[in-house]
């Protein structure tokens, strides 16, 4: 065990290992190695990835599943749900629609169709919600590529408002942006933190210096817009999980 690191570690030793590797996982740290290799030379290994090691570290505690408040549990009058960052509330009223309708004026009001069985309505208003959610965020997409492209000339040739599991957005080969709508319920600010993060990719295709400098030069506060990402993201990726899109 060490204790001049930051982080604790133990060395496994294993017949099976052809050389020595580092496994991390959440506070934990383990150094599986050959039998031939000298316990200093794993020491010097350890010290010598100290760096990736924390940012593994701290990248697994960021992303430790959180307490999900963005969706309730029930959509019912009285429940919240989450828009731009804040809670507002639910009121469900009956209707003659033929399907659930969704509007919103500081809180939202849901139309529910009098035809509509009760073990139906939850299902419905909550494809109603995610229609109503991916055409607010194409909006605000929209406007904040209008406000930013012009910058240094970074106009996609199209935006798309997807459904992604694992990604916030994403810039393919001939600048098409794409945009994870569940990034409707962050704050606007992290939002547009990553409609600039993608635009920016249409000048530079990776992560190098000269990316982060193009987007701290829209977004001098970025840093601040992204750890919001890496504290609340996995709560918000998990928010609609509960059944699939239909």
């Amino acid at each position: 065990m060490s204790t001049e690191l930051p982080f604790a570690y133990h060395i496994r030793r294993s017949q099976r290992a052809s050389r020595a590797r580092i496994v991390v996982k959440p506070g934990q740290v383990e150094i599986v190695a050959p039998f031939q290799v000298p316990e200093h030379k794993l020491h010097q290994f350890v010290q010598a990835k100290q760096q990736w090691i924390t940012q593994a570290l701290n990248k697994m505690a960021a992303a430790s599943p959180q307490q999900t408040d963005f969706v309730p549990a029930q959509y019912k009058t009285g429940a919240e749900m989450t828009y731009l960052g804040n809670h507002y509330p639910l009121m469900l009223k009956p209707s003659k629609l033929k399907r659930v309708k969704v509007e919103f004026a500081d809180g939202y009001t849901i139309h529910v169709p009098d035809a509509m069985k009760p073990d139906d309505c939850q299902p419905a208003i909550r494809e109603a919600m995610i229609r109503w959610m991916k055409k607010q965020t194409k909006q605000h997409v929209e406007q904040m590529v209008e406000i930013h492209a012009s910058k240094q000339q970074l106009f996609p040739r199209a935006i798309t408002i997807k459904t992604q599991k694992s990604r916030w957005g994403s810039c393919g080969i001939h600048n098409d942006i794409n945009i994870n709508w569940l990034l409707i319920m962050a704050p606007k600010e992290v939002l547009e933190y990553v409609v600039v993060h993608e635009l920016c990719h249409i000048k530079v295709k990776n992560h190098s210096s000269k990316f982060w400098s193009l987007v701290a030069e829209h977004m001098p506060d970025y840093q601040n817009r992204r750890n919001w990402l890496k504290k609340q993201g996995r709560s918000l990726m998990l928010a609609f999980s509960d059944q699939p899109d239909r």
